[in-house]
């Protein structure tokens, strides 16, 4: 460094390309070493965090001795050179910041130069730059873990990380040209309804009558876009299903946590290379019900697997879900629609009646601009049908961007009173309040 400053201006001013290179190959020096003892020593770097830490640094600290002493070129930040070796062996490389940044919601690449985040709810892009090699090599480290696979004959793959982030893939000749990949964070930003209130996305009047309902064995839908916070409302519902209760899950990739003691989770499973073993999430369904549950809860409803679950709720099976829809009435006539994927033979004048007769209520989040997720709307279903349509009424609406009391009243009166709970001083606010 200090010849460098003594040379003529004209070598001063290649001076930082020239530290950067130097710079570039002692990361790359120690990140080699660092590989080999891994090797060496048969180490899982991601079964093993803490020893993959002990290895970095003692290899940093190692090499930072014998450079100050040789000719192998310094190390003009140890600690981050430390963190970054760290992440290219142990973690997802240029990508694990972003995933260790608890503000991060979710990382996703449109193309290898492209890379963004999302914080709050708003999109940005980052400075990270990767090329189309690092993008595959990434995105197979992340499938190891999860025994399954992404290529020409299996295009898409949703898979979840070792942190809990779900993985989503496409590659070409499905997208255009580069490989998209998306990582949602598993961010549950709240565990219970007391922290959901706190958070601004629910009303304390409301959330105490979502506990009740639950509490009762009410059949609820959750519905809303995309990162609208559906699985987190779901995550709170469940919370409050009652400790005796056996509960059976089923999702795509485990996204629930149940905190009870007799849960049993399931996800689907994608096919083999010889195209068999797939498990879809109808096949969850119906073995749930073969399983003695109290209660079910299905990740997500996309098809045809809304048929068997309209079916065990429409058994006396208390049960919950989520669903895309882009309000309470419009998931009402979504899962109207969906069982007919099930078969020819399933008929619309079957699947609307039994729709008005299985749920229940239905909670609808949205986020507004600033990102906040909210609950815009709670919706009963009181069981009957005019028509080819089925009837809802409004129990909570948004009115002045606040969450208020609306007319409605839900069915199953007599199982709140059942369970104690004076539905009418649940309900008492005044209408339009």
């Amino acid at each position: 460094m200090r010849l460098i400053h003594r040379t003529s201006v004209g070598h001063w001013s290649a001076q930082p390309a020239f530290v950067a290179f130097r710079a570039v190959d002692a990361r790359a020096l120690v990140e080699d070493e660092v590989r080999e003892l891994v090797r060496r020593r048969g180490l899982d770097p991601v079964a093993a965090p803490q020893e993959m830490h002990q290895l970095v640094d003692e290899v940093v600290a190692d090499y930072d001795e014998r450079a100050a002493i040789s000719t192998l070129p310094p190390l003009a930040d140890p600690d981050g050179v430390a963190r970054s070796v760290y992440d290219a062996v142990a973690g997802f490389g240029p990508l694990q910041r972003h995933l260790d940044d608890p503000e991060v919601e979710e990382v996703w690449i449109n193309e290898p130069g492209r890379v963004f985040v999302a914080r709050r709810g708003r999109s940005e892009l980052t400075t990270t730059m990767l090329d189309a090699t690092q993008v595959r090599d990434l995105v197979e480290r992340m499938l190891k873990t999860s025994g399954r696979r992404v290529d020409l004959s299996t295009p898409f793959v949703d898979a979840m990380l070792p942190g809990g982030e779900r993985l989503h893939v496409v590659i070409p000749d499905v997208t255009r040209a580069d490989w998209a990949v998306n990582i949602r964070k598993f961010i549950l930003t709240a565990h219970s309804f007391d922290e959901l209130i706190a958070l601004g996305t629910i009303t304390r009047p409301a959330a105490r009558f979502l506990e009740a309902a639950v509490a009762a064995g009410l059949n609820l839908i959750v519905a809303g876009g995309t990162q609208a916070g559906k699985t987190t409302m779901l995550n709170c519902l469940v919370s409050v299903v009652p400790a005796r209760e056996r509960v059976i899950t089923c999702e795509e990739v485990f996204e629930l946590r149940v905190p009870l003691a007799d849960v049993v989770a399931m996800q689907t499973r994608q096919p083999s290379l010889e195209g068999t073993g797939e498990v879809r999430l109808r096949r969850l369904v119906k073995e749930a019900l073969r399983m003695r549950p109290d209660r079910i809860v299905v990740g997500e409803v996309r098809q045809e697997e809304a048929l068997d679950l309209l079916i065990a709720l429409n058994s006396g099976l208390p049960g919950m879900c989520t669903l895309h829809a882009n309000s309470a009435r419009e998931a009402v006539t979504k899962l109207c629609t969906l069982p007919l994927l099930a078969g020819e033979n399933v008929s619309h004048s079957f699947v609307v009646p039994t729709v008005a007769a299985s749920v229940d209520i239905v909670v609808h989040l949205a986020r507004d601009r600033r990102g906040r997720r909210r609950v815009r709307e709670i919706v009963a279903v009181p069981g009957r049908v005019e028509g080819d349509v089925v009837e809802t009424a409004d129990l909570f609406t948004t009115r002045s961007g606040r969450l208020v009391r609306a007319e409605g009243w839900p069915p199953h009166q007599d199982r709140f009173a059942g369970i104690g709970a004076d539905l009418a001083d649940l309900l008492a606010q005044e209408p339009g309040s």
